[in-house]
């Protein structure tokens, strides 16, 4: 078992960025911008999903990875740390699932 956290690959990133596009994929990435980053994002999901559904634990781990990868990458581009979505995440599980989702409105947004 591994001690690796989202924040530790956060910080990884963060630095990879700071990198020439020679040296580093995340500031090849980065050069590229948070649109090319968004449809990397969406390819890596869809690997994800077909992992989920037909192949095995090793390859659903790595797919996983890929897609938190570039899900992290995306989030640092637009400005959004870490752990403004764990707050979100915290605060969502302070009710239970369908009670935060209920609370909602059709566009996903909080109601009021």
């Amino acid at each position: 078992m591994t001690d690796f956290t989202l924040s530790d690959l956060e910080t990884i990133i963060a630095e990879r960025m700071k990198a020439s596009s020679e040296e580093s994929y995340t500031a090849k990435l980065r050069e590229k911008g948070v649109s090319h980053v968004a449809k990397k994002l969406g390819e890596e999901s869809i690997e994800t999903v077909i992992a989920l559904v037909g192949e095995d634990e090793s390859r659903v781990a790595s797919e996983s990875a890929d897609l938190l990868y570039h899900l992290l990458v995306a989030l640092a581009l637009r400005g959004v740390p870490v752990s403004d979505v764990l707050s979100e995440l915290g605060r969502r599980t302070a009710t239970t699932g369908l009670a935060e989702k209920a609370s909602r409105g059709m566009d996903g947004t909080p109601a009021g």
